[in-house]
């Protein structure tokens, strides 16, 4: 029996968290800095804590917006890319704190210089070349920034793109690379200075880490999740989610199970309750979808659909579980495994989801 006093929660692994933060590294060499993308609560890990543990591995984060800054900055010393949009009130405490905000257009900038009137504000200058989220047009890049280098009171920090499709699609991602570093040189002979160029995100790192400039954006792949099958064995999984048998109960063939009655039993089965519904973030949606948990080490499949507090699975083939026993939602027990891949897999999302998705009544367990 655990003896957690926790119903639901995750464990995050501070070493494997370097571990990643290294591999990232060693695949783009010492001279490109990390930036360490925590954002959505460091994806679901804990911004705080994920920024404190990589403090002397990233030399920038990224994050989301204004209050993700201020969080940041609130436990680390180093420079914060805010990577999306600034509202118009956010512009001043963005300048008076020195975030970096993200501009996509000369107008952007141009009120950013206007705000800065006591020093000029770092600014990083997104151009689109496929993504269509935000960002300069490709096209208009060059002048653009010409046009943004010559305001009074911006200075062009970091010059970036993003790569939609460098996990589905190489090709398409080969030739963006391609025309981007035609872009940065277009820029370069244009605007001349010390400002930084970046292009790759997890995916890009993984697949594409020639085409690394002088940073890169990391953020999946810290976490332990690979946008590679291929490459996650050189990954260690940061976060071990988990929770505890509730109940137990014997129920005849033909029994239903959850609403919708989904699932009815083909058999005499083994029914354990477990302490995880999707209000903790496990999906709904991975019901009737061969999902499984791990229990004494073994594969138990849930059964019906997931409920909000509570979640069904069988655990006939392991009759040694009893009420309080720990079940792993994601992680190890063993010799089995579940990764947020799989569960992304069974619900038909993406890892992303699966971590930012956990719920705040799910306790953080830092180790």
């Amino acid at each position: 029996m655990s003896t957690n006093p926790e119903r639901c929660w995750v464990e995050i692994d501070r070493a494997a968290l370097l571990f990643n933060a290294r591999v990232a590294r060693e695949r783009v060499g010492a001279k490109v800095a990390l930036l360490a993308v925590v954002k959505a609560n460091g994806y679901g890990h804990g911004l705080a804590e994920v920024a404190k543990a990589l403090r002397d591995e990233a030399q920038l984060f990224g994050v989301a917006n204004l209050c993700e800054a201020m969080d940041a900055r609130a436990v680390v010393p180093h420079p914060v890319v805010i990577l999306g949009p600034a509202l118009p009130e956010e512009r001043a405490t963005i300048v008076e704190r020195g975030f970096i905000p993200s501009v996509s257009s000369y107008a952007e900038a141009e009120e950013f210089s206007r705000t800065a009137v006591r020093s000029a504000v770092a600014i990083h200058c997104a151009i689109d070349t496929g993504m269509g989220r935000m960002g300069i047009a490709e096209a208009e890049a060059s002048a653009e920034l010409r046009r943004i280098a010559g305001l009074p009171n911006v200075k062009i920090h970091s010059v970036s793109t993003h790569l939609p499709a460098a996990d589905e699609d190489p090709d398409y991602t080969a030739a963006q690379l391609e025309r981007f570093r035609e872009v940065v040189t277009q820029l370069r002979r244009a605007t001349p200075g010390d400002y930084f160029v970046h292009t790759l995100c997890s995916a890009g790192v993984v697949r594409f880490a020639s085409s690394a400039y002088d940073i890169v954006r990391v953020g999946l792949m810290l976490y332990g999740a690979s946008p590679d099958a291929g490459v996650q064995a050189q990954l260690r999984p940061v976060m071990a989610w988990k929770t505890r048998v509730l109940l137990l109960r014997d129920v005849a063939a033909g029994s239903s199970i959850s609403y919708g009655r989904t699932f009815i039993a083909p058999r005499a089965m083994r029914v354990a309750t477990i302490s995880a519904g999707y209000a903790d973030g496990l999906p709904r949606s991975i019901s009737n979808r061969d999902a499984a948990v791990l229990i004494a080490g073994r594969r138990c499949p849930v059964l019906g659909r997931v409920t909000m507090d509570l979640t069904m699975v069988d655990v006939t083939a392991a009759p040694e579980a009893a009420v309080g026993d720990e079940v792993v939602l994601m992680g190890r027990q063993g010799e089995a495994e579940v990764l947020a891949t799989e569960i992304a897999a069974c619900a038909g999302t993406i890892a992303w989801e699966i971590f930012t998705g956990i719920g705040s009544r799910v306790a953080r367990v830092y180790v």
